[in-house]
Formats: C-alpha cells, sequence, structure tokens
C-alpha cells in the first residue's frame, strides 16, 4: 500500500493546488482530522517534493508538486516522532497562518475574507451569521526584539480595528515559547477590557485560543 506521501504527492500531481484540508477529504474522509496531512505536507515541502503557496483564487494555501511527478520514486514517510515544534526554523511564516486560519474557520461555518500578503486592511474578517470575527496576523520574527515589536505592534493593529462593539478580536501568531511569554506578562485586566484573544498556530496546524 502507498504510503501517505505518496499518496499526497500522486493526488497533487493529478489536481495540484489542493489544500490540506481538501488533501484530507479526498485520502481520509469529509471528518477526519488534517493534522497527519500538514505535517507530510510540510515534510514533502522541507525535502524540495511539494511547493506550498498561496492560492491566486482564494488565498488559502496549496500545495504544488516541485517536479513533475514529485519525486515519488524516493520519498519514504516522516516518522511523528521527528514533530519539531516552537522551532524557529520551523516557525509559520504569516501567510501560512492566514491559510491555516482560513481553512479552520471555513471548515466550522464561517466565511472568510484574507487579505493577501502585506496588503493593507483587515487580515481575517470572519462572519457565521451574526457573529462577526476580526483577526490580526503576525509572523515569526528572526531575532527576539523583532518579536517584542510584533507583538505590540499587532496589539495597537487591533486595537485601531475595534469599531464593531459586536465583533470579537484575536490576534494570531506562531506558536513560540516567546510569543507565550508576551502574552503571559500582558496583564489581566488589558485583556479582560479589550477582550482580545491571542491564536497559537502550530507547526502542524493547530490551534490554541487564549483569552
Amino acid at each position: 500500500m502507498p504510503s501517505l506521501t505518496e499518496q499526497i504527492l500522486s493526488l497533487i500531481v493529478d489536481k495540484p493546488g489542493l489544500t490540506d484540508r481538501e488533501i484530507t477529504n479526498q485520502l481520509r474522509g469529509l471528518s477526519a482530522p488534517q493534522q497527519s496531512i500538514n505535517q507530510a505536507a510540510r515534510w514533502l515541502k522541507s525535502r524540495g517534493r511539494l511547493i506550498r503557496r498561496n492560492r491566486p483564487e482564494d488565498g488559502l494555501i496549496g500545495n504544488y508538486p516541485a517536479n513533475g511527478n514529485g519525486g515519488l520514486e524516493s520519498v519514504q514517510p516522516p516518522q511523528s516522532g521527528n514533530r519539531r515544534r516552537n522551532h524557529d526554523v520551523d516557525a509559520l511564516s504569516e501567510d501560512e497562518i492566514k491559510g491555516i486560519l482560513n481553512e479552520y474557520l471555513q471548515a466550522d461555518g464561517w466565511e472568510t475574507k484574507a487579505a493577501p500578503g502585506r496588503e493593507r486592511g483587515i487580515d481575517i474578517d470572519a462572519a457565521r451569521g451574526a457573529e462577526r470575527w476580526i483577526i490580526e496576523v503576525k509572523g515569526p520574527g528572526s531575532r527576539p526584539p523583532m518579536r517584542v515589536n510584533y507583538f505590540i505592534s499587532i496589539l495597537g493593529e487591533t486595537l485601531q480595528r475595534m469599531n464593531d462593539p459586536d465583533a470579537k478580536y484575536s490576534i494570531a501568531l506562531p506558536d513560540l515559547e516567546q510569543y507565550r511569554r508576551l502574552w503571559n506578562r500582558l496583564p489581566q485586566l488589558a485583556k479582560t477590557r479589550t477582550g482580545i484573544s491571542l491564536l497559537l498556530v502550530s507547526v502542524d496546524g493547530e490551534i490554541e485560543n487564549l483569552t
């Protein structure tokens, strides 16, 4: 039986541009969790077997073969024990975080509008019936001082977006230990009065919501 990585490559050679969720739907079923697919796709990307980039039509992260057949003949499946979380080398880019959040929200019934790249405007504006969720996103940064600046900046950007009293507001960052510490140091009174929550997105696609 083909390995999971071989199944993924075979599928995207035939249907390039599928998201992790769409791959999961076809290989595992509509209600199956996508973490294993996400991990395998990232491993394939790290080996140069596939390319992950935002699809022009909706901004979601699609998977594309890096060459004609994705290197099917030489792929070995990744080992689950090698998963590396909270490591700078694996930290998600801003666009990757947007893609993961888009898929997560859409799977939960939200309609989303995402600003691609560094385009001005709300990073993710989600609606579900009468509910609205505004999310600002930042990437990993390359140095500790940069992450401090990112954290302060994203809080300021979110406060400037607060013009809808019925919406909920969140900041989204890669799941790095420094961002956790910065969040923990933010006074509880500030969190309570603003109502801002933190979404930590891990390299395997998991999302943790801290309020």
